[in-house]
């Protein structure tokens, strides 16, 4: 584990009271001859940067011994709300849980905000055996370090085995703030998740940009901490559980020398992992006229237009209309790919798409493997068929 060691016969007294001023966790205190570094310290590197005695020094340490963990139990989700409303993704990670868990461990959600009664009754209706709320006027606005900070008493007084979170801006967040003050592995971006039998937690997540899918186990601390796409697991239906608990935490100290001043809201932007209908258009699709048939189709089935990685890097898309394993995962009713080869990254992110229409030249592309209806031939000869047919049977394809 890292730590950062004190040459105290270079401290200064006025090197002194600057390293004390600058840790932002207020983990440095003493004076010279006895400067100090306490169990808030969070290996930050502020004081190593701006040490004006260089005295300090970063130190790697032993490697870590295995964790006790016998002691912890049960799957843990974190419940990402904004304005008392939930986070589709937090249903699916509750209803993931709950599959990983068959009834043998406890699952619980830890839910911090405000006015979080609606959001709590939600978790407790849809499978979680209890809700640990942390509700404080300071938790109004999304701060990483103050939701980190109360993940952290959670995490330490419930002590679960594994913590679920969304793959989310927010989750994305926060995750990493909390692997490092626990002192756990964190695994990011996981498109999959089992457990062993030992409760180890294997979670699967693309590698060497996708060309293998990696089986991730964090064998030595606890909890066992991932991110999950959205899109990817299924939320568990309401009202067919024993409804939960909801417990009331103390929230922690909470002062984390920031103040929250004000929440801009972003225009809404059409998201594309809600679309219900998308038209996804790759390589075999650059043409003009192509590029001009598939917008016209998503028009007229009122769907997104979407793209692969490779339309995004030669400029055609912007990144936020990208599918695959590093762009959005999607779950569409129905999705239509023109051009498209369908390799594994991409197929990754759309094949649970209930029904999939694939136009291509090459019979023998892999997206014939997954389409459910497949169509040989180019783009520029087989969508005006298509779309006088939608336009006859008024914006459906078949």
């Amino acid at each position: 584990m890292a730590y950062i060691r004190i040459d105290q016969e270079r401290v200064t007294e006025t090197g002194a009271a600057i390293l004390t001023g600058l840790c932002p966790f207020g983990a440095i205190s003493g004076t010279r001859g006895n400067l100090k570094i306490d169990e808030h310290c969070r290996v930050c590197g502020q004081c190593l940067h701006r040490d004006p005695c260089h005295a300090l020094t970063l130190m790697e340490g032993a490697p870590q011994p295995a964790a006790d963990l016998s002691g912890w139990q049960g799957i843990c989700v974190f419940a990402e709300q904004t304005d008392g409303k939930l986070h589709p993704v937090t249903l699916e990670l509750l209803g993931k849980a709950l599959e990983l868990a068959q009834g043998r461990m406890p699952v619980t959600a830890v839910l911090p905000g405000v006015d979080t009664a609606r959001a709590a009754g939600q978790l407790c209706q849809r499978g979680a055996e209890r809700v640990y709320v942390y509700e404080s006027a300071e938790l109004a606005g999304f701060d990483p370090m103050r939701y980190a900070a109360c993940l952290a008493d959670c995490m330490k007084k419930v002590r679960p085995a594994a913590l679920l979170v969304g793959a989310t801006g927010m989750g994305r967040s926060l995750a990493p703030r909390l692997a490092a003050r626990l002192r756990t592995g964190l695994t990011a971006d996981c498109t999959g998740l089992s457990m062993r039998e030992d409760g180890a937690l294997v979670q699967v997540r693309p590698a060497f940009g996708g060309n293998i899918m990696a089986q991730i186990v964090t064998p030595k601390t606890r909890p066992q901490i991932c991110t999950v796409r959205y899109r990817v697991f299924n939320a568990p239906q309401a009202d067919i559980y024993v409804p939960g608990e909801i417990v009331r935490m103390v929230p922690p100290e909470l002062n984390m020398g920031a103040e929250l001043l004000d929440v801009m809201v972003r225009a809404q932007e059409q998201d594309l992992t809600e679309a219900e209908r998308i038209v996804a258009v790759g390589r075999g699709c650059r043409e003009k006229q192509s590029l001009y048939l598939a917008s016209r189709m998503a028009e007229l089935l009122g769907a997104q237009l979407a793209c692969t990685r490779p339309m995004v890097e030669e400029g055609y898309f912007h990144a936020k209309k990208q599918i695959g394993l590093s762009g959005r995962t999607v779950k569409p009713k129905l999705l239509i790919a023109l051009g498209i080869s369908g390799s594994v990254q991409f197929a990754a992110g759309m094949d649970q798409a209930e029904l999939i229409c694939a136009v291509n030249t090459d019979p023998a592309a892999p997206i014939f493997g997954i389409a459910h209806f497949g169509f040989r031939g180019n783009v520029r000869e087989v969508l005006p068929a298509l779309l006088s047919r939608i336009e006859k049977t008024g914006g459906t394809v078949c």
